[in-house]
């Protein structure tokens, strides 16, 4: 997944205009094939303390705010999450917060997370503006376990230490920082916790000195990758700008062990065969074998690619091409492409090996195929034909020069759109994807639990003769 960093200068207390701002970049980034678009802290507004406390009503917004429909339109529109930080409204009508809005791909508000270390003005003495959150921000996107922070909370080592502790691979902070050198202490967070870093900073004069810009990208090594211009003067417009960091080597993999660890309650739900369980479902017809255990699902998997496919544009439809898979042939596909990758690097150890095939194959013990939980699918037209989804089904990581993974930047305008389509239908029928294969998608398995924060795996693996 491409995740960005946007930096501009709001217009101070003008929530509908920098909504739509918001909304413009999230467009500028999606087409520069990015999947996340982060914000500095209280962007809504601007860092402008003053204007808060003078409208504490007009200046905070909640998450379903009819303020933010522009930003929510354009994540829906392009398939983009956003961070989006601003003033949050509690709602007993206390001190508000300091917050930050992560708006998933379809709009819909997946977390809020409330700063939780205030700084200075903000949350001292009797008058105190803010409220201080309580708990740490946390999500997962594509595959991704993310961490949220907002400028002084990254003063305090336990906040990214706790981040790492809880498996998160890449750090998210929304700041308003004034100097170059606040700025530069990203790096060393990066390297002491071994987390991939996005700033987003802010610019313009605020409430205590001035945004200086500078938004960047740390990899865990604390190497900068990418950095926005320094805001010294004032300069034409609001000085947009994205940088870009590429964080698809932070995915959770098949290899993980929080994906082993979790629990299989296998709920005993049958295998159908969907050719005469839904006829209504395109099932390919180049991928057969005898006992025909490639079209078999099982029956919550089935209903819901029946739902998904209701919610197609007309013109598209679904295509499967693979279904169960017996636990012998997952084993026998996962050496194979095990040993094709110990003679393409023979440098390479075991645990790296087991490693990098799990992003093209499953491990046999956890593999969702052989749960009858997984399905390899695409979208044709209602005549059948294929459309333009950037690469063929099964093509692996070396093949397609990284363009297999969901997110893969570089991809045609088509292309995107397509797996824009299939996202959005998919997920709103329950099922997630495995970001190294855009055709690749399941429900009840164990990948499916952890992705979704299920307390355990509804599928377990499935001999033959159990079907």
């Amino acid at each position: 997944m491409i995740i960005a960093a946007a930096q501009f200068l709001p217009v101070p207390g003008d929530i509908e205009a920098n909504a739509a701002r918001m909304a413009a970049l999230l467009t500028e980034a999606a087409a520069r094939g990015a999947g996340l678009v982060v914000f500095s802290e209280l962007a809504l507004t601007h860092y402008d303390r003053d204007l808060i406390a003078a409208d504490p009503a007009g200046m905070t917004v909640t998450g379903d705010d009819a303020r933010l429909a522009p930003i929510r339109e354009a994540c829906r529109a392009t398939g983009v999450a956003a961070v989006v930080n601003a003033a949050g409204r509690a709602a007993d009508g206390a001190r508000p917060t300091i917050s930050s809005f992560v708006l998933g791909p379809d709009g819909a508000l997946i977390t809020r997370y409330d700063k939780v270390h205030l700084f200075g003005g903000e949350g001292e003495g009797e008058c105190a503006l803010f409220a201080p959150g309580t708990a740490d921000g946390r999500f997962t996107l594509g595959g991704i376990r993310f961490a949220l922070a907002t400028c002084f909370d990254n003063s305090f080592p336990e906040v990214p230490a706790r981040a790492a502790a809880d498996g998160c691979g890449v750090y998210l902070a929304s700041s308003f920082h004034d100097s170059a050198q606040r700025v530069a202490q990203y790096g060393q967070l990066a390297r002491e916790h071994g987390l991939q870093v996005l700033l987003a900073n802010g610019t313009g004069a605020g409430s205590s000195g001035s945004g200086c810009g500078l938004s960047g990208a740390w990899l865990p090594s604390g190497e900068q990758v990418a950095k926005a211009a320094g805001w010294n003067v004032p300069v034409p417009g609001d000085g947009a700008e994205l940088v870009l960091s590429d964080a698809r080597d932070r995915i959770t993999l098949m290899a993980d062990p929080a994906v082993a660890a979790v629990p299989v309650q296998d709920c005993d739900e049958p295998l159908l065969d969907v050719r005469t369980a839904a006829p209504g479902l395109l099932v390919a017809t180049d991928s057969q074998d005898a006992e025909g255990d490639f079209a078999r699902l099982r029956a919550g998997v089935l209903q819901r690619l029946l739902a998904a496919q209701e919610t197609l544009p007309d013109g598209l439809r679904l295509q499967i091409v693979e279904g169960y898979r017996p636990p012998a042939l997952q084993r026998r596909y996962f050496e194979g492409y095990a040993d094709r990758l110990r003679a393409a690097h023979p440098d390479w150890d075991a645990g790296r090996i087991h490693r990098a095939a799990s992003r093209f194959v499953s491990p046999p013990e956890i593999s969702p195929h052989s749960a009858g939980g997984a399905v390899d699918l695409t979208l044709v037209t209602a005549e059948g034909e294929e459309v333009d989804m950037g690469t063929p089904i099964d093509a692996s990581p070396e093949e397609s020069n990284g363009a297999c993974y969901t997110g893969a930047p570089d991809l045609t305008p088509a292309a995107r759109a397509h797996r824009r389509v299939l996202n959005s239908a998919l997920h709103a029928a329950g099922l997630v994807n495995y970001p190294t294969e855009w055709w690749h998608w399941s429900y009840g398995d164990r990948y499916w639990a952890l992705a979704t924060g299920a307390d355990h795996a509804l599928y377990g693996p499935r001999e033959p003769a159990e079907r």
